[in-house]
């Protein structure tokens, strides 16, 4: 952890640690650039299972040097800036969580309401530098998320597959159409939900936008050609024309359904 996001974590953990109702405080992989870094961000994740104070109350505790406050219409999330470096703190009940962990383990019955909201959130669930933890929540929700049954990443797969041939055929479309603008909107889903269905296929959840690059490329199971192939999709060279693209993604689609 960089010394300036150890100063900001040793701060805020110090008021929230003192609010009886909260249970756990993650940090997001945002922060681990170094603060110059444009993606920067010092995001936490506050579990709680009884009441947290106000918006009002919590600005005056986290100081008077948190600028350009404001809270979501929710009331879940805190957003502000500490000198130059961005600030999210995120609430989230320990009964929603909980919730939502059943879906992928005790209630698979009820895995549609999930399907389409991703993974992500188990990522930050999985993933996060815990720097506060009053009990064992967070360490027996993580033990849930390491064991999920092969039904789960099936169900998910399927969801995401089918999100990926769909936008498939939008390309195809959107070429025969010539309509530029639908083009560049299903080729960016196109590769988003490869890029999701591949993460099922390994069994691993959803990182950020930002990592999935990077992540995906790591992945132990893939299509023999995706990653020269990813690159290719994602040049901008002249070569690159709207039909070569389109071919290229029905290479991709085919690679990963054949796994």
């Amino acid at each position: 952890m960089k010394y300036k996001t150890k100063l900001l974590a040793d701060r805020f953990i110090s008021v929230l640690s003192q609010w009886p109702g909260v249970e756990c405080v993650t940090l997001n992989e945002a922060a681990s650039p170094d603060t110059l870094d444009p993606y920067y961000a010092f995001i936490l994740d506050v579990f709680y299972s009884g009441s947290i104070p106000e918006s009002p109350e919590r600005r005056l505790q986290y100081g008077e040097d948190a600028a350009a406050f404001e809270t979501s219409t929710r009331g879940d999330k805190d957003r502000f800036l500490i000198g130059a470096l961005p600030v999210r703190l995120e609430y989230k009940s320990t009964r929603k969580i909980d919730e939502l962990v059943s879906y992928t383990d005790t209630k698979l019955d009820s895995l549609w309401f999930i399907k389409d909201s991703g993974t992500y959130g188990f990522y930050r669930l999985a993933q996060g530098d815990i720097l506060f933890s009053r009990n064992k929540w967070i360490q027996d929700i993580r033990d849930r998320l390491g064991k999920l049954d092969k039904e789960f990443w099936t169900q998910i797969r399927e969801a995401h597959q089918s999100k990926m041939e769909h936008f498939l055929n939008d390309l195809g479309a959107a070429l025969y159409q010539g309509d530029d603008f639908h083009y560049l909107i299903a080729s960016a889903l196109f590769i988003k939900t490869a890029c999701l269905t591949l993460f099922c296929i390994n069994h691993r959840f959803e990182p950020s936008h930002r990592g999935y690059y990077k992540q995906v490329l790591k992945l132990p199971s893939l299509p023999e050609s995706f990653p020269a192939q990813l690159e290719t999709f994602l040049s901008s060279d002249a070569e690159s024309t709207q039909e070569r693209k389109y071919s290229l993604a029905q290479l991709i689609a085919r690679g990963i359904i054949g796994l």
